[in-house]
């Protein structure tokens, strides 16, 4: 190796540490849907870790009422005003109101890190399907309809039953993180980090949030068949 090489081997900036996330303990997050049993579990357990957390939905006395419930610090106003007093919004409204929230909020959301863990599917007979929207993916739905903020997509595959369990001490599960800006999955990676026994996982672009939404038809089918509470882990990380 010439003394050339070695110049510019010196010169290359050493590759960060994947684990090495950042200090999310003073940002506040928002949730919006923080009454149905999906937001509110996530609410209950980042409050529970010592976030403060705010709960959104579109009747601010409704969200209070399941802010008092939920106890740990968590405040509740409507889905506007949860909006603009957040860092980090968490959207975890039903798939059939996504789009007419999102539209709604756009100015309130704008320059706010949204985190999408909303799953397109069906049902029928047979069970849980994957809906695949026209964007793509509900992640990809958001980013068209928020412009102005950074869209990620996270917390999919989650029970809502263990995450409001009081009884559950840690969750045993990765969380499949998506975004355009590694600056951006770092912050959500951090955020799932703050629950016990979980672990955020970056897991690629907006272009692959379909499969990853997708997926929570086929634990809802482990679920069912062996009476569960299925999660993720991603091994050899």
């Amino acid at each position: 190796m010439t003394s050339t090489d070695n110049a510019a081997n010196a010169a290359k900036p050493a590759a960060k540490d994947p684990w090495e996330l950042p200090d999310v303990s003073g940002l506040v997050v928002g949730v919006l849907g923080g009454t149905g049993d999906q937001g509110r579990g996530l609410a209950y357990r980042l409050a529970r870790a010592g976030q403060k957390v705010i709960i959104g939905s579109r009747a601010a006395e409704r969200a209070r009422t399941a802010a008092e419930e939920l106890g740990l610090g968590v405040e509740g106003a409507d889905n506007a005003e949860c909006a603009r007093r957040s860092d980090i919004v968490i959207v975890a409204v039903p798939w059939d109101g996504h789009a007419k929230t999102l539209e709604s909020l756009r100015e309130e959301l704008a320059g706010k890190l949204v985190v999408d863990c909303v799953n397109p599917l069906g049902f029928d007979k047979q069970g849980a399907y994957a809906l695949k929207p026209e964007e793509g993916s509900a992640a990809q739905q958001a980013a068209a309809l928020l412009p102005d903020s950074r869209v990620t997509a996270a917390f999919h595959h989650l029970s809502a039953v263990l995450l409001q369990d009081a009884s559950v001490e840690e969750i045993d599960t990765d969380v499949m993180v998506l975004g355009e800006a590694r600056a951006d999955t770092d912050l959500v990676q951090a955020l799932a980090g703050r629950i016990p026994g979980m672990r955020g996982v970056f897991a690629g672009r907006l272009r692959n949030a379909h499969q990853v939404e997708s997926l929570v038809a086929n634990l809802i089918s482990v679920n069912r068949r062996y009476k569960a509470h299925a999660g993720l882990r991603v091994t050899d990380v």
